[in-house]
Order: C-alpha cells, then structure tokens, then sequence
C-alpha cells in the first residue's frame, strides 16, 4: 500500500500518431490500394505499422498480413519485427514471437509473412484478409500481387484494402503500374499528382485505367452484360504517394547522419534512394569516371594493408569465340588517410594452365605478407578449383571469397568511393586498359573482368563495414 496522501506515479501517456505530410497522407486515403514509395528514410514502413492500429484494438475479427519477400527480411535488425516492438506494445498488442503474429486483446491480429517463391502465393488459398501489406512492393512479382488480391476479401466489417510501400526500381513491374504519377522524362514524381485517386480494370493480363469508378462502368460494363452481378465489372481505385527524407523529421532529428550516408552512394543508387528517381538505370560513366580518380607518380608511404584479388577465366581467343573474359588480378592498399590505392592490375587470357603459374609468379613477385583474394564460384566445381589455388599458393596468405549478388551491386560500394574522389592509381602501363573498362562498366556490354577483381579487393579491405552499406534503403 502507499503511505497516506501519497498519490500513484503517474503513468505516461504515449501519443500514436503519423507525422505531417506523405505519412499522413498515406494513412488518410481512401483508395482501394494506397501505394507509398519515394525515397529511403521517408517513413514508409512506420506509415505502414500504423496502419492496421485503427482497426485491430476494436475489431475482434479484423486480420492484418505484412508481406515481405523472405522471412529473413522481416527478422532482420531494423526490420519489420524490429520495428513493430517499438510500436506495437503501447497499442496494446502483445507479440507472439515464433510465429511472427501480434494479437490482441479483443481479437484483432497482424501476421507478418513471406512469399519468397511465385508457388508461396497458393499458401494463402482459402483466406480471408481485409487488410494485405507489401512491404518493398517491387520485390514481388507483378503475378505474386494480383494473385493476393484475391485473398483481399472481409467479414469483419471492414472494407477490404492494400497499402503498400516501395523504394524507386526503373525495373520493376511497380514503375509502369505508377507511371501516371510519375513525370516520364526525369523520373521524379509529379508532385500535384501525389495522392490522386485513378481507377482501373483488369481485361485479361491488360489494365485499363480511368478518372472514375463511373466512367469505366460506362465504358465496359457492358462486356458482362448477360451474367450475373458477381461477373460485373468492378474498377479498383488506386493512388501513389511519393516520400522523400526530408518528410520523415523523426528520423532526421534522431539520425542526422542519414542524410549522408545516402549521399556516399554511387550515382544510381543516390538518384534512387535519395532523390527517388523511378527512371533511372545502370549505364556506361555511371558508376566510374576518369575524372574522379588521381594518378600519382609513388607509391605513398601510409598504407597499412595491401590486398591482390583474382576474378579468374580460362579461355584465349578462338575463331569461334574470338573475344573471351580475362582473368584479371588487382592489388589494392588501404592508405592510413582513409583512401584506396590501385598499385597494379594483371590482365590476360590464358589456358587454365598458365593462369595458375601466372597467379603463383604474381604472388612471389609481390610478397609473401600481402593477402591473395580468390573467388569461389557456385558448386562443386568453384570449391574444388578455389581449394587447388590454396594448395598451390602453400605459404601465402589466401582468403577464399565467395560471390554473391549481381556485378553490379558487388561493384557499387567501390564505385561510391570512386566517385567521393576516395581512389587513387599509382601510374603505370596498364593503367589505360583498367581505366577504360571501368568507364563503359554498367551498359552489360564489354569486360567487367578489371571491375570484378578490384571491386574485389576493395570488399576484402573494407571488410565487415559494407554491413552499413548493405542497411541503406531499408528504412
């Protein structure tokens, strides 16, 4: 008991609500499908976790599902689940952790899941969910959410509806069902447009797109005429939400750095993540410029670790394949300033046999301290061959690396340094060669060889600090 007159602590109130601008915009529309996507750190994911909070303290049979492409995506730190521990507890949910579902206590329930193959989609036959959430829309397949739509009926009392939320991707099928908002020549979205109500119908694997719900009734809802009502048209209204940085002030005012971590990105990626440009591709003098790097004539004196990493091909030219890959093999430093230093690139075509006495020549003419990158290709084969390098390289210090993702994104954390003015190249015979094939790099035209093995390097030297690069546009 408390001593007399003494009163309960008071207890905090915690106030839930979405900030000002696109996030409330998203949460107050009141169309069919609400998609929210723009730049990264614009408040998406948050605008969508608040979202079925309107619904699941009161309703008892309201269901909410996030949808992610894979499970570790949700799971991950500064993921979905992460995030929802922030929120959902003061809302009164309680977590449900090994099944990844927030209950509570009248009833209502948000489950987050996965469809991370085109077959997950028939995992969800049968139900009923009055609200889907596609969280980074562009990861799934265009048939993947048309396919859920299905799935998007109620009998709880709530009209069933999509929200969704997405980064800028030129590639994916989410760019054309949006282009509408989006201006066609620069690729920023029209900002007038931002959050206009367009309707459209599905004719076949065709959409048809009006400014009303009427007029494509009037249009079309003749086509169905002779069948029952179930079979008349029925247009789904649709809108777009673009979202920028500077929209989401929580996360400005608590991570004032964010900002620019974005602007350490290359070209492309900054375009889309801090700029949110929808049109924007990989192309030649996108990820590397002559301009931006410095020859120098020595070999400075600070650099305090040195790496040569191989990217390796077997082939010489024939008459039917007269313009086979190269193996190629850079040594790079790491200078104590901050910046990178290309010291040399070997670049050739040879029979499998030459190109292991080449790397062994290579090694000894180094050093012995000097750490050799080798690249393991997938399967069997690339175990073998990378376990036959280490055995010929017996006394050197060998790291075995195994690839993962596409050249492109495996280049893009040393093509950022590139382009922020933080590489150098110590002058030399090859250095033309080198420069030139980094030039045209991002056209899938060309060799990429010299790009692979000092993309390589670079990894090697950076080490586990590319996991700061690998969160960027998740927010």
């Amino acid at each position: 008991m408390l001593p007399q007159n003494q009163k309960p602590a008071k207890v905090e109130r915690q106030v839930i609500r979405p900030q000002k601008g696109p996030q409330e915009d998203f949460l107050s529309s009141s169309a069919d499908i609400v998609i929210y996507g723009g730049a990264a750190g614009g408040g998406k994911s948050w605008g969508a976790l608040l979202e079925p909070l309107r619904h699941v303290t009161s309703n008892k049979n309201f269901f909410a599902v996030f949808f992610r492409r894979n499970t570790v995506q949700i799971k991950n730190p500064g993921g979905l689940w992460d995030e929802s521990m922030k929120l959902y507890p003061f809302a009164g949910g309680r977590p449900v952790s090994a099944i990844l579902e927030w209950r509570w206590p009248k009833g209502g329930k948000v489950k987050m899941g996965h469809l991370e193959y085109e077959s997950s989609v028939l995992d969800w036959q049968g139900s009923q969910i009055p609200l889907i959430i596609f969280d980074e829309l562009t990861h799934f397949s265009r048939s993947q959410f048309f396919y859920m739509l299905s799935r998007n009926r109620s009998m709880c009392g709530v009209r069933p509806y999509v929200r969704a939320t997405c980064n800028p991707d030129s590639e994916s099928w989410v760019a054309e069902f949006i282009s509408w908002w989006i201006d066609q020549e620069t690729g920023y979205p029209i900002t007038e447009r931002g959050g206009v109500i367009r309707w459209f119908i599905r004719l076949g694997e065709n959409l048809i797109w009006g400014n009303s719900r009427e007029e494509l009734i009037a249009l079309y809802g003749h086509l169905n005429a002779d069948k029952d009502d179930e079979a008349q048209v029925r247009p789904k209204s649709v809108t777009f939400i673009p979202a920028k940085l500077s929209d989401n002030k929580a996360l400005t005012k608590a991570d004032p750095d964010y900002r620019a971590n974005l602007m350490a990105l290359t070209r492309v990626e900054r375009e889309r993540l801090l700029h949110g440009n929808w049109k924007i591709k990989p192309s030649s003098g996108m990820y590397f410029k002559k301009s931006e790097i410095t020859i120098v004539d020595q070999m400075p004196d600070d650099i305090i670790k040195f790496v040569r990493r191989w990217d390796f091909a077997a082939t010489v030219p024939t008459e039917t394949n007269p313009d086979p890959d190269y193996t190629a093999g850079v040594l790079m430093g790491k200078r104590r300033n901050g910046k990178y230093i290309i010291l040399d690139c070997v670049w050739d075509r040879k029979r499998a046999g030459d190109v292991r006495e080449l790397v062994k020549r290579v090694a000894q003419n180094d050093s012995y301290k000097i750490k050799i990158g080798i690249a393991q290709d997938p399967g069997q084969a690339g175990k073998e061959q990378a376990e036959s390098y280490v055995q010929l390289l017996a006394g050197f210090n060998v790291e075995i690396v195994r690839e993962t993702g596409d050249k492109i994104t495996r280049a893009e954390p040393y093509s950022a340094q590139w382009q922020g003015g933080n590489i150098e190249i110590l002058r030399g015979a090859w250095n033309d060669a080198f420069i030139t094939e980094h030039e045209a790099f991002g056209d899938g035209k060309g060799h990429d060889d010299q790009v692979d093995a000092a993309g390589g390097a670079f990894t090697m030297l950076v080490g586990n600090s590319l996991s700061v690069w690998a969160k960027l546009g998740q927010r």
